[in-house]
């Protein structure tokens, strides 16, 4: 399905039990609302479920190529005013959790809860910019392919890479079928994001917090920062999973999901 908000066309789907909780899914960067395939399919028997391609992804428009994180959440609540839902869950896996505590930070009356995936609240360390700049002059250089194939290794465990080749193929065919102009857009808009470490203290929402025990892209300390930071959050570490914890392993991530969500409905 495709509607206009905030200026751009963006590709999205709304699935499931329409008078039930919404749960908007949000995914990662260089990747689509595909990522959440083996969600969407168990949650929408009991739930409303909301997902899309974040702007400068998937099917969605790129427009200019220049984003920020508050355009980013911007969009998100001018598609829950499209599509008439005044509050929504916000489930976020990496940038999409990121962009899920953003419009907390910005829209907080329409939050009913998180829940943040393989995230962090803090901005991006002199290293990390130092890598996205290198990123970008790679992509603009030669293409997707090389930054393809050296994202693939930070995203995934080793036991995944190995047992798991459809995983990979998946996620990797994602990434390369992305806009060059979108995905050096986001690339900067990560490297632009502030710290949002403080305004966390202020989640006063139902909070789940996920993180693969294997996950080298935002390591475990930086969820266990959130989970002190954000007030009654829970903390579950994902075994056998890195960075893409949803796809890595996933039972366990689906296990907690509904355990959490169940809660929410009672």
């Amino acid at each position: 399905m495709e509607a206009v908000v905030n200026g751009i066309k963006m590709h999205y789907l709304d699935v499931g039990n329409p008078d039930a909780l919404p749960i908007v899914l949000l995914h990662g960067m260089t990747l689509d609302h595909r990522m959440w395939n083996p969600q969407i399919e168990v949650l929408k028997e009991n739930y409303r479920v909301i997902t899309y391609d974040i702007r400068g992804h998937g099917k969605t428009d790129i427009a200019d190529g220049q984003y920020t994180y508050r355009m980013f959440a911007d969009d998100l609540i001018a598609l829950l005013d499209y599509l008439q839902v005044e509050k929504a869950v916000l489930c976020g896996l990496s940038m999409g959790g990121a962009i899920a505590m953003r419009a907390f930070e910005l829209y907080p009356e329409r939050i009913q809860a998180l829940i943040l995936c393989d995230t962090r609240s803090e901005a991006d360390s002199n290293e990390t910019k130092y890598w996205r700049e290198n990123s970008i002059k790679s992509i603009k250089q030669s293409g997707l392919e090389q930054f393809t194939d050296e994202f693939i290794e930070t995203l995934f465990s080793a036991e995944t890479m190995k047992n798991q080749p459809e995983t990979v193929k998946f996620t990797r065919n994602t990434i390369l079928s992305s806009s060059p102009l979108g995905i050096c857009g986001v690339l900067l808009a990560q490297a632009a994001r502030t710290d949002m470490s403080h305004s966390i203290q202020e989640i006063n929402v139902p909070t789940l917090i996920l993180i693969g025990e294997n996950d080298d892209f935002t390591p475990i300390s930086s969820s266990e920062t959130m989970n002190e930071r954000i007030p009654d959050s829970e903390l579950v570490i994902i075994p056998r999973a890195g960075h893409l914890s949803n796809l890595e392993n996933i039972e366990e991530f689906n296990k907690y999901l509904f355990e959490f969500l169940e809660k929410l409905d009672n």
